[in-house]
């Protein structure tokens, strides 16, 4: 069966799931299931809920650039989720000079603002990500305690940060940009 029917009459793409995963596990194995419920969050809502005040977003960003020099991750942009609609670029991008903080800054703004919002519940979608996630041969660091606690924040349409094991042994820094704001104003220079 190539699609999963989620609770409210929607569908997930369960190869692009299973894609999606399987992308994650192996750029990064330290992953746990928190790890894998980010990525998807974080495709289903873009950066909308990160930015409240464009000032403090620029501050922020300020600071974590100057503590980026250890990013273990050696990609300047991915993609996250299994729609590809938004990217994460890495600070190592602004650190190596390729783009600079605001243009940086100013694509995670528009990105915000570009935000349309799925139509489709952040829960009902998430149960079935971990329905695919549950039929394929992976191993997955994640006890069901944990995947009880991330059914309770998809309730609640609640983002939770990377786990220890991912911040430990990858050290990420990124901003996510959704996909053609990156691709008309980041990629060409990162490529480059």
């Amino acid at each position: 069966m190539l699609i999963s029917t989620m609770a409210s009459g929607q569908v997930v793409d369960v190869p692009a799931v299973r894609h999606a995963v399987e992308w994650q596990l192996g750029s990064y194995p330290a992953s746990t299931m928190q790890d894998i419920y980010k990525n998807f969050y974080q495709e289903h809502f873009g950066p909308e809920h990160m930015i409240s005040d464009v000032e403090a977003a620029r501050d922020y960003l300020s600071s974590e650039l100057g503590i980026s020099g250890d990013d273990a991750c050696r990609l300047y942009y991915e993609p996250i989720g299994m729609e590809g609609n938004y990217v994460r670029v890495h600070l190592s991008a602004v650190r190596d000079g390729l783009i600079t903080a605001s243009q940086l800054l100013d694509a995670f703004v528009l990105s915000a603002k570009a935000t349309s919002g799925s139509q489709v519940s952040w829960h009902d979608k998430w149960q079935a990500i971990v329905g695919v996630i549950k039929g394929m041969d992976v191993k997955i660091t994640g006890d069901d305690q944990l995947l009880e606690q991330l059914e309770k924040a998809s309730l609640n349409n609640q983002a939770v940060h990377h786990s220890h094991a991912f911040n430990d042994g990858y050290h990420p820094h990124y901003r996510i940009v959704e996909r053609g704001i990156f691709e008309r104003k980041l990629k060409p220079l990162i490529d480059r």
